[in-house]
């Protein structure tokens, strides 16, 4: 969607993915030419192993089982919606869908998840299922205690082993292609997760990660500082996530940076695509410009719209993307490695379908997202592409959605 949030501040800017995906899911209610409604799944049995969201209600997930060529292949995506760094903050939660699963309701598939062969041609019929968020860590919280004052529950690996579980024994053991995805917090978790995934899948399938809007960057904000550093410590500390983020890391890192992708990827073993916006939104307002490093309020208008930004602003924009783009993995290392990183004012692109495949849809070189994400996932073709700097690029779509 093309209209920006209002700006975030200090205390809440870890919430604002969560209002945009609200309005999305509203929107993804309505049927399209390549929407399916899907049910959810609530796993009550996860309770009794503690896994739960940070109310303590069960753990959701949406499952659109597979058919002919796809009944033994599975594209297991996270949601996203930010991630609460306080108890204060992650009791707000309590109160929607980022906290409670009492508030999840019924939602459409489409762009990575769709079911129609025209718009998503080589993921259609495969079993496809959207995890719902609502632990606050990306799935890598496990605190044993309850928190008495609030009755919070940090478990946010819990709740990820106990539906990756489930999935193992609806058939998914027996995958013979398997490709675990998220958006934002979910895509981060997508990277976190990923080799833990592929152990758990049989040895002759073939396994990857797809990591949309989350390859959150170590980045300098607009006074010189990392400001996102403190607020990933504060979230590995409260969620005691240290324990359950990728040992590879953690063993040579302290753990905040484990949260970083460009920590986490280079010991990385299995086969990863990394989809960003080089301007991504998110990103814009909250790591270059959060509240806190702008309390004169010059980049308000900025942040949420880059058409508003002002000469000075589009520079400090364009080092900004060029810091982002030192930081990704260098293109040409590896064929394993699928990167799609266009200068879109963007966050999210495979869950919309205008964005994923559609005619007009965002593409870089005549390839479209979910074009480039096939071709990775099947080795048709070396999929790596960076995009010119920003506006060179007509065919963006400012979506921010899940």
């Amino acid at each position: 969607m093309a209209s920006g949030p209002a700006p975030i501040s200090s205390g809440a800017w870890l919430f604002h993915a969560a209002a945009v995906v609200t309005l999305v899911l509203a929107l993804a209610a309505v049927p399209s030419a390549w929407a399916d409604d899907v049910d959810m799944v609530f796993l009550k049995s996860a309770v009794a192993q503690g896994a739960v969201c940070l109310d303590g209600t069960p753990p959701v997930y949406h499952f659109s089982p597979g058919s002919g060529s796809g009944a033994n292949n599975w594209v297991v995506h996270m949601e996203g919606g930010g991630w609460c760094k306080t108890s204060e903050e992650c009791a707000i939660r309590k109160g929607n869908f980022r906290g409670s699963s009492k508030y999840m309701k019924p939602l459409s598939f489409s762009g990575i998840l769709g079911g129609s062969q025209k718009y998503n041609p080589d993921f259609y019929n495969w079993n496809r299922v959207k995890v719902r968020y609502c632990d606050g860590s990306s799935f890598t919280g496990d605190v044993a205690a309850v928190e008495s004052s609030t009755n919070l529950h940090y478990r946010g690996a819990r709740v990820w082993n106990a539906i990756i579980q489930d999935l193992l024994e609806k058939g998914m053991s027996k995958a013979q292609n398997a490709l675990l995805s998220g958006c934002s917090a979910g895509g981060l978790a997508a990277i976190l997760h990923c080799d833990k995934f592929s152990d758990l899948l049989p040895a002759s399938a073939k396994v990857k990660c797809f990591s949309d809007a989350g390859y959150f960057f170590d980045g300098t904000d607009i006074t010189g500082n990392k400001f996102v550093r403190k607020v990933y410590k504060d979230i590995v500390n409260l969620h005691e996530s240290a324990k359950n983020l990728p040992s590879s890391c953690t063993s040579t890192q302290s753990p905040e940076l484990c949260f970083f992708p460009q920590y986490v990827i280079p010991t990385l073993r299995t086969p990863l695509f990394i989809l960003n916006a080089a301007y991504d939104s998110w990103q814009i307002r909250n790591i270059l410009a959060p509240s806190a490093a702008d309390k004169s309020k010059a980049w308000a208008k900025c942040k949420l719209d880059i058409k508003s930004c002002s000469s000075s602003q589009l520079v400090t924009m364009q080092n900004f993307r060029k810091e982002f783009l030192a930081e990704l993995p260098q293109s040409g290392q590896s064929r394993s490695l699928g990167m799609f990183i266009d200068s879109c004012f963007a966050h999210c692109q495979s869950g919309a379908q205008d964005s994923w495949l559609a005619e007009g849809s965002p593409s870089i070189q005549k390839t479209q997202i979910g074009k480039a994400v096939g071709d990775w996932f099947f080795e048709r073709a070396v999929s790596q592409r960076i995009d010119c700097p920003y506006p060179c690029n007509q065919t963006c779509k400012d979506n921010e959605d899940d």
